[in-house]
């Protein structure tokens, strides 16, 4: 029987999620899969939800559907129920094995997970090895006990960020901010617009338990404290829509001196963004925004299709494994792949994703 998975949004034309998706069934030989999209709006979302049957594996949420299916799948699992946004949706069967009709939905969210991962190639740390975020000893596999905590107090591994700047407060900043966490940093600055559209991050934030300071800026950088906030972070976390910060790129391409941290721009279009290049200009780091797209598609594919070794095999190429597939990693990442790891699942993605990016 074939499988069926899709992207629903509203619009959903431009959708990378297809590409990648489709390159990884091919990767993993599943040609029985096959991954659609379908323009759906918030008011199309339940009767969507309604019509899936057993030949279903999973759907991938974009806007504005993320925070609509909050309230329409049967499970929705700790994260996503935190950051207030449902990016995946699971179909399972239920009842007992060999009955027909009814499925389960559950929520969940691989939006942290993508954050989490391209920011890990911008810091140049390893990544995990599975998904408990160690090599199964409590270890980071070196004999180093895992540092950092997650936004339910889980410790992780890698080099704890201790400062952040998140641009923006969207349903995006949100899963930025549980982000942090897991690399260490609960207290991050929240840099908005105005303070009268964070009613949700608000609420995020308290589930979470984190400690974020959020203010209301000028993202222009006119007055020079943003570019000054940013050039002496750790971490900095653009969630802003694409060209939102195009004239605060060209205040940081003119400031002297050069930002200390790693910048990730979650914007793609244009590639790469403005301040994107600036940064660079300047002597940072930057990681481009479509890693986060590929790691949270990789994380939906391993889930999806329950091949955990799809996991290890985005932990694989996070790394740095040398088959030439990470060029659109930022130079400095770690080199050293974990012995006996396929890389083709995401090597194929990879591949995918910069051929629909120069389409």
């Amino acid at each position: 029987m074939d499988v069926r998975a899709a992207v629903l949004g509203h619009p959903i034309a431009h959708s990378l999620s297809p590409a990648l998706h489709a390159a990884a069934y091919r990767a993993l030989g599943l040609d029985d899969w096959d991954y659609g999209r379908h323009d759906v709006d918030e008011d199309g979302l339940r009767t969507f939800l309604a019509g899936l049957d057993r030949g279903w594996a999973g759907l991938s949420l974009t806007m504005p559907l993320k925070h609509r299916a909050l309230e329409l799948v049967d499970h929705l699992e700790p994260l996503a129920a935190a950051v207030g946004a449902v990016n995946t949706v699971l179909v399972a069967p239920a009842g007992p094995p060999g009955a027909s009709g009814a499925v389960t939905l559950t929520g969940t969210n691989t939006d942290v997970y993508g954050l989490v991962q391209a920011l890990r190639e911008g810091l140049g740390t390893p990544p995990p090895g599975n998904a408990s975020g160690t090599d199964g000893s409590g270890t980071d596999g070196s004999g180093t006990e895992a540092s950092g905590t997650d936004a339910s107090g889980t410790e992780t591994p890698g080099a704890e960020v201790t400062s952040a700047v998140v641009l923006g407060g969207g349903a995006t900043a949100a899963s930025a901010l549980a982000a942090l966490a897991q690399l260490g940093c609960v207290s991050p600055r929240v840099l908005v617009r105005s303070l009268d559209r964070v009613g949700q991050l608000r609420a995020a934030i308290a589930r979470m338990g984190i400690t974020p300071d959020v203010a209301e800026a000028d993202l222009s950088g006119a007055d020079g404290q943003v570019p000054r906030a940013l050039a002496a972070a750790d971490v900095v976390v653009s969630t802003l829509p694409p060209r939102a910060a195009d004239q605060l790129a060209a205040v940081v391409r003119d400031r002297p001196g050069h930002p200390r941290g790693v910048l990730l721009d979650v914007a793609y279009d244009p590639r790469p963004t403005a301040l994107h290049t600036a940064w660079t200009a300047s002597g940072g780091v930057a990681v481009p925004g479509e890693r986060m797209l590929l790691h949270q598609a990789v994380e939906q594919v391993r889930l999806m299709t329950g091949r955990d070794g799809v996991n290890r095999t985005v932990n694989d190429r996070a790394n740095g494994g040398h088959d030439g597939a990470n060029d659109g990693a930022p130079d400095g990442a770690h080199r050293d792949a974990p012995d006996g790891v396929s890389n083709d699942v995401l090597a194929a993605m990879d591949a995918a994703l910069a051929a629909a990016l120069d389409m």
